[in-house]
């Protein structure tokens, strides 16, 4: 169930073979014509006929980079579009091409930087393909070979293992290489559209917690670094002894297998690519020893290849694993179709068969018990995870039920006393006698106020209720701030206000109230009988709120308080990332002065 591409592999494959296989013929095609004209335009340049042929040069560059773009955006990357300078008309502006510094980083991409690339991406799918073809089809083509190679015991299923191997890494290697493709020209081509990059398409792997949590880990990396430090000491001298090497390119080659394993750790892309390269240059350093020696793995080398499995099985996504695998696999079949013809039928190539063989058993008994123990850790990570988020269920259910309970003794108390007052309040003039126009209205007000108050309190009963979304609940706004102002001069204060009628978000109106109503309570608490100025306005992104009182007519006995209104504002204020000032006047008064940032307010 590891091995087998499901659907989406297959698409990607798709894709990725769209991306690289039109790559090579574009530019190509942009190297036949780009090449030549700049060649003739850079010979005629003294003549001043090249002057005239380079902007038709720089144009045919700029046209091979947009079909570039296009072949990247139908991949899935959306490229930055390019800042050509305007050419303008005539002569003249054909001239101004050769001043654009952007299309002359389009000509050398598209006729110098892109050849290589291409050539290596499109060579390795083709040589790739092909032997995998040739792997699963050895049976039948092989009776043909003059060698008789077909009758060497075992060959035909190793060419299969190793074909059917070939086979299903190819959707790994191909968006591997369609990776480099990218890799290269973005960034010349202009850049990626930060957040273009789609989900799988760009990343060859989704690291889970459990895959980051590994890697980073310190035990992991000391168990890593020391087998590979063992695996270097022990075979350095058995590559030079057994195999009559110098020390020096012993030396070499005995650390780069290693070394592979630990970058695979953290890099999978760099410990495959050095693992292929140090397992080749092992067998290149000890092929003259193939007679006598087991070639062309020796043990030292195949447990260092082994290692590295291992590594890539359990941390990262199975194609790397396979593909490492499927690496080894053919350099083994390589050499097993390059020994010489003389002794194909003899002992010596029993001998390069047998190890070969050996090779991809362990190595992919190893594969499959890496990527068993790989499912194992997932599945552990998930049992925790699942008990992290049930212990979290737990802790806030708990809140939720004191937070009940608090709701519950917020209601008996202080809910059922704001009724009271409303109720009162709101029938004084029918139960008292004599009550003149001004006492009847102070009664009104203080009844509109408690009403107020304690339509407040059951939103507030509610949020304590409830752990879900409130958005939809009431609340009030920068619109109800003429409510509040007008309420409170009912109480006998003499209050200015300004109010902006901006459009803000919800959270910054609601924010901008609570700052109005604390500073109008604490100003008819602490300076009864002081004038009061509101002003609330909109300018350079933010929400300016100005509450400031002037000292009171006569010295006056503090009323006590708890002290945390000031303290809950600059909570609410900070929270959305602004300030508050608050602190007595030159005059002898106080002002609350606030700042809450918004987006882009527009006037009503």
């Amino acid at each position: 169930m590891f091995l087998v591409p499901d659907r989406h592999s297959l698409s990607r494959l798709g894709r990725d073979l769209a991306l690289i296989l039109p790559g090579l013929a574009l530019t190509l095609l942009a190297i036949v014509v780009l090449l030549p004209l700049s060649a003739i335009s850079a010979a005629l340049a003294i003549a001043w006929v090249g002057v005239l042929l380079f902007p038709l040069t720089l144009a045919l560059a700029s046209v091979c980079a947009q079909l570039d773009r296009a072949r990247l955006r139908r991949w899935g990357l959306e490229i930055n579009p390019p800042q050509y300078r305007a050419r303008g008309r005539g002569a003249a502006g054909l001239l101004r091409l050769i001043s654009d510094s952007r299309r002359w980083l389009d000509l050398a991409f598209e006729a110098f930087i892109a050849l290589p690339v291409r050539v290596l991406t499109v060579g390795v799918t083709l040589v790739w393909t092909i032997l995998a073809l040739a792997g699963l089809t050895f049976w039948f083509w092989g009776r043909f070979l003059p060698t008789g190679g077909a009758t060497v015991p075992g060959q035909w299923a190793l060419a299969l293992v190793i074909g059917l191997a070939l086979a299903l890494s190819l959707p790994a290697m191909v968006h591997a290489l369609a990776l480099l493709d990218v890799v290269v020209s973005a960034p010349l081509l202009g850049g990626a559209v930060p957040g273009s990059r789609r989900t799988g398409r760009l990343t060859l792997t989704a690291p889970s917690a459990v895959d980051a949590r590994l890697r980073e880990s310190a035990w992991v990396r000391m168990t890593v670094a020391f087998i590979s430090f063992v695996l270097v000491v022990v075979a350095w001298p058995v590559t030079a002894s057994l195999y009559d090497v110098h020390p020096a390119p012993a030396m070499m080659v005995s650390i780069a297998a290693p070394v592979a394993a630990i970058l695979a750790v953290r890099w999978p892309w760099a410990g495959l690519s050095l693992s292929v390269v140090a397992a080749l240059a092992i067998m290149l350093v000890t092929a003259p020893a193939h007679l006598e020696r087991p070639w062309p793995w020796p043990v030292t080398s195949l447990l260092a290849h082994c290692l590295t499995l291992t590594v890539l099985a359990v941390f990262h996504r199975w194609f790397w694993a396979v593909s490492a695998w499927s690496g080894g696999a053919l350099l083994t079949l390589v050499c097993l179709l390059i020994t010489e013809p003389t002794t194909r039928a003899d002992d010596a190539l029993r001998s390069v068969t047998t190890n070969g063989v050996v090779l991809v058993a362990i190595s992919g008994g190893v594969v499959l018990m890496g990527l068993t123990v790989r499912q194992w850790l997932l599945i552990s990570g998930q049992v925790e995870q699942a008990q992290t988020l049930s212990a979290e269920e737990v802790r806030r259910r708990y809140e939720l039920e004191e937070r009940s309970r608090i709701a519950r003794e917020l209601h008996d108390v202080v809910a059922h006393s704001m009724s009271v007052i409303t109720v009162q309040a709101g029938t004084a003039k029918f139960r008292l006698q004599g009550l003149d126009a001004q006492a009847e209205q102070e009664f009104e007000d203080i009844a509109a106020s408690s009403r107020q108050a304690l339509g407040e309190m059951r939103s507030l009963l509610a949020t304590l209720r409830t752990d879900d979304s409130l958005e939809e609940m009431p609340m009030p706004g920068l619109a109800d701030i003429e409510e509040l102002v007008a309420s409170s001069r009912a109480s006998g204060a003499s209050i200015s206000a300004t109010i902006s009628h901006a459009e803000v978000p919800p959270t910054a109106g609601l924010t901008a109230y609570r700052v109005v109503q604390e500073a109008l309570s604490n100003a008819l608490r602490h300076s009864r009988g002081a004038s009061i100025e509101v002003r609330v306005t909109a300018a350079d992104g933010a929400l300016l709120v100005d509450v400031t009182n002037v000292a009171p007519d006569s010295a006056q006995d503090p009323i006590p308080g708890s002290g945390l209104g000031l303290s809950g504002t600059r909570e609410r204020v900070t929270a959305l990332g602004g300030t508050v000032e608050a602190g007595p006047t030159a005059d002898g008064g106080f002002a609350v002065i606030t700042r809450i940032p918004i987006a882009d307010p527009l006037p009503r």
